[in-house]
């Protein structure tokens, strides 16, 4: 599931030349997100399952009964890499690990330490959206967010499809 998405605003009234900004913020809970973890990296190494693909969207819409895209609708994906190492930069002292995962977010590569810091990498989300405060016009806006995963099946997972809607703001624009 996708938990409860927040929107943070910068600030509750622009004026007409204003430029508006929107963070939405948003993680993935549940089995996708427990079963992504340091054994389940291990045996998908060792099966070829180096890969892991999570497909996602944010679109932010103001707006009644018809509703009216804001900024750029976000349609991208995050890549998580598994695989093996002996780079001593890498190996936690507690551990004999040699299995990894490298997180691409858009095109930018992280690699982290800990089983916890890869699945905030990979599932959690802060979007900006970043528009004229003229698209909207003069008056009191309420903006939402839809947002979508999807991913493919793994050894340590099934296929699976999410959505959730924010709650909407409100944004006075004088």
């Amino acid at each position: 599931m996708i938990s409860a998405i927040h929107l943070e605003k910068s600030k509750d009234e622009y004026s007409v030349n204003d430029t508006v900004q929107v963070n939405v913020k948003f993680a993935i809970e549940g089995h996708i997100r427990a079963a992504f973890n340091e054994e389940n990296w291990t045996q998908s190494y060792n099966k070829n399952d180096v890969s892991f693909k999570l497909k996602y969207g944010t679109k932010l819409t103001s707006g009644g009964f018809r509703k009216k895209e804001l900024g750029r609708t976000i349609d991208t994906y995050r890549k998580a890499s598994i695989f093996w190492t002996r780079n001593p930069k890498l190996v936690n002292p507690m551990k004999d690990r040699r299995i990894w995962v490298q997180v691409a977010k858009n095109f930018e590569p992280f690699i982290r330490l800990s089983e916890e810091e890869v699945k905030q990498e990979l599932f959690d989300f802060d979007e900006k959206f970043v528009f004229q405060a003229s698209d909207l016009g003069i008056g009191k806006h309420h903006i939402g967010a839809e947002v979508f995963a999807s991913w493919q099946r793994h050894d340590y997972t099934e296929p699976g499809t999410v959505k959730n809607n924010s709650d909407e703001i409100e944004i006075t624009i004088i």
